[in-house]
C-alpha cells in the first residue's frame, strides 16, 4: 500500500526561493528607489501611446480568463476522480488570499516609503493602488498547487493568462512591475509551502499501470509481485533499493525484473547530495536535480557498459515512461541474494575474488560504481556475483573515484570477515599497487552513507566495551581493596597481645600509614591503566591500514583532502557573520576618535598586564593536574599559542586540543594527557558555575541591607532543578548523562589519585583557576576604568558579566567565541548599568587585550612550540 500523499524535498526547495525572490525584490524596491520609479515612469509613457480600445479588451479579457481557465481544469480534473488536487488548490488559494491581504496591510502601515512607492500607483481620485493583487495571487497559487505546469495545453493556457493579466493592470496603469513580481512570487511560494505541509497527492504507478506498461513495451505480464514482499523467500531477501523492484511472471519465457522510478523516490536524498557536492572536492557527484529521462538514460548507460566491460551485471532489456511521474526498467532475471543476506560463514574467499574481478572490469574501462555495498552485490545460484544499482556510477571516471570504490569495497568486506581477509582478496585480484593507492581514501567521508552509520554503530559499541571494562576493573580493584582490609583487621583481632600491640604501632605511624596508602592508589592506577590498554580496541579503519602495510610498508596514508566544508565550519560562517553585522552595527554608533582620545591610557597599560597575566594564571591551573614533572615556560608558552588557535577553532575546542598535545609531547602517555586536561577541565566548570552562582548572588544582594537572593539567582536555580527532575524522569535521558558521566569519570578519576597524594599540585591548579578568573575580571574592570565607569558597576556585576560571557563564549562555534563574547559582555555591562557606547568600548578594548593582540605573540609562540616538537 502507498501512502495517499507524500512530502516532497523539491517542494521545499522551491518554498524556500520564492521566500528568498520576495525578499530580493522587496530589498530592491527599497534600496534602489531611482531604478524602479524610472522603470514606472517609461510604463506609463509606454501606456499612454497604446490605443484605448487595446486596453478595454485586454483587461475584460484577462478578467474572463484568469476565471474560466481555473474552472475548467478543476471540470476536467474532477471528471477524471482527481478531486485531491482541487482541494489542494483551493486551500492554497486561500491561503495565497490572506497573505495578500497581510502584505497589503504591512505595505500600507509600516513599511519604507520606497517599497510602498514602489509596489503602489496613485490613482486619479487621490488613493493608491493595491500592493499585491489579491485576485491573482490565490489564482497563481490555486494554478500551481493543482499542478497546471505539469500539463503541457495547460502550460500555455496558464502563462497566456497570467501575461495577458499582467499586461492589462500594468498598461492601465493599475499596478507596477515590482507590484505585479511580488504577486507572482507570493502565489508560487504559499502554492509550494501548502504542498510541503499537507503533503502531494501521491502519482506512483500502481501495479496495474505497471502491467499496462510491460504490455506497452511488448511483454505480456501473468503477475507482478514486489520483491520486498516476499523476503520470506531464500532466494529473494528484502534489501534497500532506490527504486521499487518486481519479479514479473510472463506467459511465455522466464520471469523479468522490473525496477521502478518515480518523482517521490528520485527526490529522496536530494538534500544530502546538495550538501555532498559543496562539502566535497575532486569528486563529480551526480546532478542533484535531474529528470526521470536523464535518470533512465543513465541507468541504461550504465547498465550497456558495465556488460561491455565484462563485469557481471543484470541485462537491461527495456526501458519505457509509465506516464509523466515514472520510468521502468525491465532486466533479466537473477535469482540470486544480496551480499547483505549471506552470513558470514557463506561469504567465502572465492566470493570476494569474484566481487573483485567485477570491479577489476569496471576499473580497466574507467567506470565507477560509486555504491559497493552489501545490498548492490547480487549473488546468483552458482555462487557468481553481479553488481547491481548502477544507478549513481560514473563513467569515464578520475582516478579518485575509482580508488573510492575500492576503499569501499575494502571496508564492505571487513565489516563481514575482518580486515585480514579482506585485503588479501583484493591484494590477490588487484594487486598490492592499487590497493595501497586506496589508503588515502580510506576514510569515513569517502564512504557510502550506511557505511557511515555502520562505523559509527561499531564506534559507540567498542568505546561501551572500553567504558566498561575499566568499571570492571575499578570495581574489582575496590573489591580486592576491601577484602584485603577485612582480612587485615581479622586477622588483628584473631592474634591479639602482642600482635595487637604491632599493629597498634604501626596505625600510630602517620608516615609508614601515608606510604601504604600511597602504595595502594599506585597499584589501583596500576590496575586501571592495564585494564584501559587491554579493553583499547583498534577500529576497522585502522586495521584495513596496517594489514596493507604489512603487504606494501611505502603505501602512502596520509589521507586525501576530500572535505570542502564541513558542517563546523559552514556553522562558523554563519555565526561569524551574525557577529561581525552586529559588531559592525553597534561600531556606527562609537565615535573612535573620540574614543580613543578619551581613553586612559594608565588603566589600557593596566589592562595588557592583567590579560598577560592571564596566561601565567593559565599555566598553573593546567601543571596543577599534571602529576610529572613539565617545563613551566613551555607550559606557558602553549597557553600564549592557544590565542592563535582560537581563530580556526572554537575557544574550548582548541584550548583542550593543543594542550592535549602539548602534554603529549612532554612525554606523558596520550591517555593520562587527556585524563589531565579532562580533570583541569572538570574542575575549571566546577569552579566556574560556583564563581558564577557567587557573584550573581552578591550581584542581588549588593544595594540590600541584608543577604537575600535575587529572583534572577532563585529562577536559575528552580531552573536547573526542573531540568535535573525532568533528565532524571526520562529514562533515555537519564542512561545518556550517566552514561557520559560515567565515561568521563572513568578517566579522571584515576588521575585525580595521583593528584591527592600531592595537595601541593592541587592547591597550584585549583590557585591558578582562581587567578585566571580574578586576572580576566580585572582585565575587564580596567578596561571599563579606561573610559571612565568605574563608578558605575560593581566588581561583583563585572564578575558575572565576565562569567556568563565566557561560558557562552565557550559553547559557541564561531573561532574564540568570537561575537558571542561580544554581545554577551556589551549587554551584560549595558544591563548592569553601563552605558552603551562606553559598554561596547570597553568590551572592545577588553577583547582586543585578551583575543586580537595576543594572536601574533601566539603565532610565534605556536611556531617556536612546533619547531622544537613541543606541539
Amino acid at each position: 500500500m502507498l501512502s495517499a500523499r507524500v512530502h516532497r524535498p523539491s517542494d521545499l526547495l522551491r518554498l524556500l526561493l520564492g521566500i528568498v525572490g520576495i525578499a530580493l525584490v522587496l530589498a530592491l524596491a527599497n534600496f534602489a528607489h531611482g531604478t524602479t520609479q524610472g522603470l514606472e515612469n517609461d510604463i506609463g509613457k509606454g501606456a499612454g501611446q497604446a490605443p484605448e480600445l487595446l486596453i478595454n479588451f485586454a483587461g475584460l479579457a484577462s478578467s474572463i480568463a484568469v476565471l474560466i481557465v481555473p474552472v475548467a481544469f478543476a471540470v476536467e480534473r474532477l471528471i477524471k476522480r482527481d478531486g485531491l488536487r482541487i482541494a489542494d488548490g483551493v486551500l492554497a488559494a486561500v491561503l495565497a488570499h490572506g497573505v495578500s491581504l497581510a502584505t497589503d496591510l504591512w505595505v500600507a502601515e509600516a513599511a519604507p516609503e520606497s517599497i510602498r512607492d514602489a509596489l503602489t500607483q496613485p490613482l486619479d481620485n487621490g488613493a493608491y493602488t493595491t500592493p499585491v493583487h489579491s485576485y491573482l495571487a490565490p489564482v497563481i497559487a490555486y494554478m500551481t498547487a493543482v499542478g497546471m505546469s505539469r500539463r503541457p495545453r495547460w502550460r500555455v493556457a496558464m502563462w497566456c493568462v497570467l501575461l495577458l493579466d499582467a499586461f492589462a493592470v500594468l498598461v492601465g496603469r493599475y499596478t507596477t512591475p515590482f507590484s505585479i513580481v511580488t504577486t507572482v512570487l507570493i502565489g508560487w511560494t504559499v502554492a509550494f509551502g501548502t504542498l510541503y505541509t499537507v503533503g502531494s497527492p501521491n502519482v506512483r504507478p500502481t501495479g496495474q499501470h505497471l502491467l499496462a506498461g510491460l504490455r506497452r513495451v511488448g511483454f505480456k505480464p501473468v503477475s507482478a509481485l514486489r520483491a520486498e514482499d516476499i523476503s520470506s523467500h531464500p532466494e529473494h531477501p528484502e534489501h534497500a533499493d532506490r527504486g521499487r523492484r518486481y519479479i514479473v511472471t510472463l506467459e511465455d519465457g522466464p520471469p523479468i525484473d522490473v525496477t521502478v522510478v518515480d518523482r517521490e523516490q528520485q527526490a529522496q536524498g536530494f538534500f544530502y547530495r546538495v550538501w555532498r557536492r559543496l562539502s566535497l572536492r575532486g569528486i563529480n557527484q551526480r546532478r542533484s536535480l535531474q529528470s526521470l529521462r536523464q535518470a533512465l538514460e543513465q541507468e541504461a548507460l550504465l547498465a550497456y557498459a558495465a556488460i561491455a566491460a565484462g563485469a557481471n551485471a543484470p541485462k537491461l532489456i527495456a526501458t519505457s515512461e509509465l506516464g509523466p511521474d515514472a520510468v521502468m526498467l525491465v532486466y533479466e532475471h537473477i535469482g540470486g541474494r544480496a551480499l547483505d543476506a549471506l552470513t558470514d560463514r557463506e561469504i567465502t574467499d572465492g566470493l570476494m575474488h569474484s566481487a573483485w574481478r567485477q570491479v577489476a572490469a569496471l576499473q580497466s574501462r574507467r567506470i565507477a560504481h560509486r555504491r559497493l555495498v552489501g545490498d548492490a552485490l547480487l549473488v546468483d545460484r552458482s555462487g557468481k556475483i553481479f553488481l547491481t544499482d548502477l544507478r549513481g556510477g560514473e563513467i569515464a571516471a578520475g582516478d579518485l573515484v575509482l580508488r573510492m570504490d575500492i576503499a569501499q569495497l575494502l571496508t564492505t568486506f571487513g565489516l563481514r570477515v575482518g580486515a585480514e581477509r579482506a585485503v588479501a582478496a583484493a591484494v590477490a585480484v588487484l594487486g598490492p599497487d592499487l590497493v595501497a593507492d586506496s589508503l588515502p581514501l580510506l576514510q569515513p567521508i569517502a564512504l557510502s552513507r550506511t557505511t557511515r552509520a555502520t562505523l559509527r554503530q561499531l564506534a559507540r559499541e567498542r568505546a561501551k566495551r572500553e567504558r566498561e571494562a575499566v568499571l570492571e576493573a575499578s570495581r574489582h580493584a575496590k573489591d580486592l581493596k576491601a577484602d584485603a582490609a577485612q582480612a587485615a583487621a581479622r586477622a588483628a583481632a584473631q592474634a591479639g597481645g602482642p600482635q595487637a600491640q604491632t599493629a597498634v604501632g604501626a596505625s600510630a605511624d602517620p608516615a609508614g600509614s601515608r606510604k601504604a596508602q600511597r602504595a595502594e592508589r599506585n597499584a589501583e592506577k596500576r590496575a586501571l591503566e592495564e585494564a584501559m590498554e587491554e579493553a583499547r580496541e583498534e577500529d576497522l579503519l585502522s586495521q584495513i591500514r596496517r594489514q596493507v602495510l604489512l603487504i606494501r610498508p611505502t603505501a602512502p596514508v596520509e589521507p586525501a583532502r576530500l572535505e570542502r566544508i564541513s558542517p563546523r565550519i559552514l556553522i562558523s560562517w554563519i555565526a561569524g557573520a551574525f557577529a561581525a553585522y552586529f559588531l559592525l552595527s553597534q561600531l556606527t554608533h562609537v565615535k573612535l576618535d573620540k574614543v580613543i582620545g578619551e581613553a586612559q591610557w594608565g588603566w589600557v597599560t593596566a589592562a595588557l598586564l592583567f590579560s598577560a597575566l592571564t596566561y601565567i594564571a593559565a599555566a598553573l591551573s593546567l601543571l596543577g593536574f599534571v602529576p610529572e614533572k613539565v617545563s613551566f615556560l613551555r607550559t606557558v608558552l602553549a597557553q600564549i599559542a592557544g590565542n592563535f588557535v582560537k581563530l580556526v577553532a572554537p575557544a574550548a575546542v582548541g584550548g583542550v586540543a593543543l594542550n592535549t598535545r602539548f602534554l603529549q609531547r612532554s612525554g606523558i602517555r596520550p591517555g593520562l594527557a587527556v585524563a589531565s586536561v579532562g580533570a583541569s577541565q572538570l574542575f575549571g566548570l566546577g569552579a566556574h558555575v560556583l564563581l558564577l552562582l557567587t557573584f550573581g548572588y552578591l550581584t542581588g544582594t549588593e544595594r540590600t541591607p541584608s543577604l537575600s537572593p535575587s529572583r534572577t539567582v532563585i529562577a536559575g536555580l528552580l531552573t536547573a532543578a526542573v531540568l535535573v527532575l525532568v533528565v532524571t524522569a526520562i529514562p533515555t535521558l537519564r542512561k545518556f548523562v550517566v552514561t557520559r558521566v560515567r565515561s568521563l569519570f572513568a578517566g579522571v578519576v584515576p588521575r585525580m589519585l595521583d593528584i591527592l597524594q600531592r595537595p601541593q599540585k592541587l592547591v597550584t591548579g585549583i590557585g591558578g583557576m582562581l587567578m585566571l578568573t580574578v586576572a580576566n575580571v580585572m582585565c575587564l574592570d580596567a578596561s571599563i576604568r579606561a573610559f571612565g565607569g568605574s563608578d558605575e558597576i560593581s566588581y561583583a556585576s563585572i564578575a558575572v558579566v565576565f562569567l556568563a560571557g565566557n561560558a557562552l563564549g565557550s559553547a559557541a562555534p564561531t573561532p574564540g567565541g568570537v561575537g558571542a563574547v561580544e554581545a554577551t559582555l556589551t549587554l551584560g555591562l549595558t544591563a548592569a548599568g553601563l552605558g552603551s557606547d562606553m559598554a561596547l568600548s570597553s568590551v572592545l578594548l577588553f577583547r582586543l587585550m585578551t583575543f586580537w593582540l595576543p594572536v601574533l605573540p601566539g603565532w610565534l609562540a605556536f611556531t617556536h612550540l612546533t619547531r622544537k616538537g613541543a606541539v
